[in-house]
């Protein structure tokens, strides 16, 4: 089954630019700030939408609209709406960089990034990391994970251009054949296991192959690849493996489950829900809702008015979309 994007969020026809700026500067300017017109504005236009607005208000007013937006704006809200104005794979980066600076790095944020992207959305992420920062993404991670989690995420990073262009080219049967073999034979058919197999097809091939590699690994092995990689490897390159097996089959159900997690339990993760609604919302949101309400017998909608309020939980559930 191929991929199909559903976003939540599609951007507005007969779009104007300069009068969306005009009226967000508006919402800005004088005595208090107008929430509901900057959340109506911001939620319903697509990043490419936001993009033009950015550079309207800028040639307008001879403003940035995010420091505007930042000087009005408090908290998580003003979290949520920084987000959407910046273009996916900047966003996307900011958040990387920041879960490896300072003291520990968060592997859950490495992981949900890398390992869920396609090859061409992972090549851009390397090309903006290293305009933003100044140094290669790969030796910034290498620096901050060990072991062969580190070289399953460094070769994601690394294989990046040549995956690209095999996610054009769509599968090739006998080379997937080949491939589960190769993994059956480092998992289940051995004593102990060997790793780097995992690693490098995991890491190397495109969505598209592995969900071939991975329909053969059960006709060979007669478990899936899901469950070999549970029963044979542990840690955090196991969290990674399945993660990336799961984007493959269906990423709207492994996003939904990162969004069970970030709301259960003591305080809510806030930083991955924005992140995930946020970067979601123009690829497949309407699907993940459909999976959360499947996986857990609530809607998506109510668990987040449950955890968040105010203009906060205004700007969240109108990404969601209609109910």
């Amino acid at each position: 089954m191929a991929y199909k994007r559903e976003p939540t969020v599609v951007g507005v026809p007969n779009f104007n630019a300069a009068e969306d700026a005009a009226t967000l500067r508006g919402a800005m300017k004088g005595f208090g700030t107008d929430e509901q017109t900057i959340i109506d504005i911001l939620t319903t236009r697509s990043n490419i939408q936001r993009q033009a607005i950015a550079e309207a208000f800028t040639h307008e007013y001879g403003r940035d609209i995010i420091e505007d937006l930042k000087s009005e704006l408090g908290g998580h809200f003003e979290d949520v709406i920084v987000a959407l104005m910046r273009p996916p794979a900047e966003y996307l980066c900011k958040e990387l960089h920041h879960c490896m600076e300072g003291l520990g790095t968060d592997e859950h944020v490495l992981v949900e990034i890398l390992c869920t992207r396609t090859k061409p959305e992972i090549a851009e992420i390397v090309e903006t990391y290293e305009r933003l920062y100044n140094r290669p993404l790969a030796e910034h991670m290498c620096s901050e994970t060990s072991g062969d989690f580190r070289r399953l995420l460094t070769l994601i990073v690394t294989s990046a251009h040549q995956g690209a262009r095999d996610e054009e080219a769509g599968g090739d049967h006998a080379r997937a054949v080949e491939a589960a073999q190769q993994l059956y034979d480092a998992g289940e058919a051995k004593w102990g296991t060997d790793e780097e197999i995992f690693n490098k097809i995991l890491a190397h091939e495109s969505f598209t192959q592995l969900r071939l590699i991975f329909e053969e690994y059960k006709n060979i092995s007669g478990r899936t690849i899901e469950q070999a990689i549970k029963a044979e490897i542990g840690g955090e390159l196991a969290d990674a493996l399945s993660a990336i097996v799961e984007c493959v089959q269906n990423p709207a159900a492994w996003f939904a489950t990162r969004l069970r997690a970030a709301m259960q339990g003591l305080g809510t993760d806030d930083r991955t829900l924005i992140r995930i609604v946020v970067s979601r919302s123009e690829a497949d949101l309407a699907a993940v809702k459909r999976e959360y309400e499947r996986l857990y017998d609530k809607t998506l909608e109510s668990e987040i008015r449950g955890e968040t309020s105010g203009d906060y939980k205004r700007a969240l559930v109108a990404l969601l979309g209609p109910a």
